[in-house]
């Protein structure tokens, strides 16, 4: 399978499309001057007023400090400048998916500023922070994380030029290349060991990148110097090197192995990216969210009852997304399309305020958690960073494409726009307005109209039990290919599908299966599809006889600050929990629930609509 290019897919208008714009304020609303304030403090250029091409005489701001970037961001953070990476990444997203020239526009000049910076640095060096934190890592002196924060930095340029074509952006990036290679060519391999065991995040990803653009041996070079041997030759020979080790390191550097095996075509990479998986993933087990991780370190396999503690991170959610995604685009699996719709569900849209937009570094699974919100400019987590990223590119996922056709991977509403073996085709995916899941789509003309008119077909009479979905297939001319429909984890019984009216001739659907339509295709094709779904009970890994409760993909979050023991058969979890507030005026609410036969009963919502309630994901059983 291959992605569509950056821009070929556009969210509908919808509740999903309003979490986007948001998204998309609180990046513009961060100034220019306070995103690259500590660049321009390295480089000597503060302050710049931005006009004329001159610095000022002055080396204060006037804008009072009361109004710059703290945290994580602040010029006495050793970490400062990760923020920027993630802007511009994001930034490049968002500027595909909308074409909106304000963005663009921001971007090219913190692009050319950047840029300005780096020839002041000497044309080389650019960061927000001095070289003398490389220095001080190399002698064994304690820095947070150079290394990660200068790969936030490269992995922004590369989306700014692979996305928007920006041409300055891979100067800078070989700039910086250009520092590297001379300065890691003193080290032995002993000495890269060493350094390779502190946190260098993506640095491979972005010495691939590089290397994929310019095929220059010196950045193939630093693809090898980027090589952790002693982590990966770990995973190749099947140890778990995870358990209790921060899981936001080794994420990251997977993906590199993953972009240095697409690059150069070394299938020791792709044995890594595989061991890996298997180690992090299939072996260990997850939570109901779909974590592995806790307070970021990885809990031990198929043991994490006694580490639900603070819970997932973010940055660990957002990363393994991006993980599965790349290893469904090799396999074809629909596995890790079915894994990154749980994280999707459960992380992304969990981990963000649905009214102001912003993060909570961790989502807790504990009894009694709570969301810990981050400021717009007062925090700057390395969650917000992937905060800004992830709610860039939900339209990245939804569509692929393959030599035989079009594959829809995630239910998420979307148009996309193609040009498939010369042949200009527009495939609308909707969701029925009276069988949508909140926050995907949560009203509709349809389900207003629904409630005043009596000549029309009546609403279901309670809550239905399935998602149904309209997809509208428009080509230029007449044309054969494969329409492929991922058909998800969650699936119970029989789907139920439909072309202009008439059902295909089906072959045993299964759940985690892709269902294939060859036909020839003419524009106004409708397929309209249906799947049904159930409330289930997930048993918690190592501890017998605790559940947590999901209505299809969805998790649900009891609202309660203790640990509360339910009654019932967990095969069955209608007998603990029934539907609650279930109809909001012209839609459904999915995931709506309160105990049943319990002293002190409580409600279940969503997790991904908790705000600031306490809340419990997993409760004992008590089987009679």
């Amino acid at each position: 399978m291959r992605d569509f290019q950056a821009g070929h897919v556009r969210l509908l208008p919808g509740p999903l499309k309003k979490r986007f714009e948001l998204n998309k304020q609180y990046m513009m609303s961060l100034t220019n001057e306070n995103l690259l304030r500590s660049f321009y403090l390295e480089a000597g250029l503060w302050s710049y007023s931005g006009t004329g091409g001159t610095t000022s005489a002055t080396t204060t701001s006037m804008d009072g400090p009361e109004h710059w970037h703290w945290g994580w961001e602040s010029p006495t953070c050793e970490l400062r400048g990760h923020i920027m990476g993630h802007w511009l990444s994001a930034a490049a997203r968002i500027y595909a998916q909308t074409g909106d020239p304000l963005v663009k526009a921001k971007a090219d000049y913190i692009v050319a500023e950047l840029k300005r910076c780096q020839e002041a640095n000497g044309g080389e060096w650019l960061a927000a922070f001095p070289e003398t934190y490389m220095e001080r890592i190399a002698s064994g002196k304690f820095v947070w994380a150079p290394h990660y924060t200068i790969h936030k930095l490269l992995m922004g340029l590369y989306e700014i030029y692979a996305i928007t074509d920006n041409e300055h952006a891979v100067h800078l990036i070989s700039g910086i290349a250009a520092w590297f290679y001379r300065w890691t060519g003193q080290f032995s391999q002993e000495q890269m060991d060493e350094l390779l065991d502190l946190e260098t995040g993506g640095m491979l990803e972005a010495w691939a990148d590089l290397y994929g653009i310019t095929g220059d041996e010196k950045h193939l070079e630093l693809i090898r110097r980027y090589d952790r041997r002693r982590f990966f030759d770990a995973l190749i020979d099947g140890k778990d090197v995870l358990t209790n080790k921060h899981a936001n390191t080794q994420i990251p550097e997977i993906l590199g192995a993953a972009r240095a095996w697409e690059v150069t075509g070394d299938e020791r990479y792709r044995k890594i990216v595989e061991a890996f998986w298997a180690i992090a993933v299939t072996n260990r087990g997850y939570v109901a969210t779909g974590a592995g991780d806790n307070g970021e370190l990885w809990m031990p396999a198929n043991e994490m009852a006694a580490r639900l503690g603070v819970g997932q991170e973010h940055c660990c959610n957002y990363n393994m997304m991006r993980l599965a995604h790349v290893l469904l685009r090799w396999t074809g699996d629909p596995i890790y399309a079915d894994y990154w719709e749980r994280r999707f569900m459960n992380g992304v849209l969990a981990h963000q305020h649905g009214d102001t937009g912003m993060i909570s570094y961790f989502l807790g699974a504990a009894a009694g958690s709570k969301k810990t919100w981050g400021s717009p400019t007062q925090h700057f987590w390395c969650c917000h960073g992937t905060l800004m990223q992830a709610n860039a590119s939900y339209e990245s996922q939804i569509f692929m494409e393959e030599e035989s056709g079009i594959t829809i991977c995630q239910w998420l509403p979307s148009e996309l726009h193609c040009d498939h073996s010369g042949n200009a085709i527009s495939i609308r995916l909707e969701q029925e307005g009276q069988h949508g899941i909140y926050p995907l789509n949560n009203w509709s003309v349809e389900g207003m109209t629904a409630i005043t008119k009596v000549n029309i077909p009546s609403i279901p009479v309670q809550r239905p039990d399935s998602f149904i979905y309209k997809i509208t297939v428009k080509v230029e001319q007449a044309t054969t290919f494969t329409l492929k429909l991922r058909m998800p984890w969650w699936l119970k019984g029989r789907p139920k599908i439909s072309v202009n009216g008439t059902e295909p001739e089906q072959k045993v659907v299964e759940a985690s299966s892709f269902f294939r339509l060859t036909r020839e295709w003419l524009s106004g094709d409708t397929i309209t599809l249906e799947l049904s779904k159930a409330l289930t009970a997930e048993p918690l890994l190592g501890e017998p006889g605790t559940y947590a409760f999901l209505d299809g993909p969805i998790v649900l979050a009891g609202l309660t600050s203790e640990e509360r023991v339910l009654s019932g058969d967990p095969s069955r979890p209608e007998t603990m929990l029934a539907p609650d507030r279930e109809r909001n005026h012209g839609w459904w609410n999915p995931g709506y629930y309160r105990t049943k036969g319990v002293d002190h009963g409580f409600r279940f919502i969503p997790l991904y609509e908790v705000k600031d309630e306490s809340y419990s994901i997993y409760f004992p059983i008590q089987t009679s």
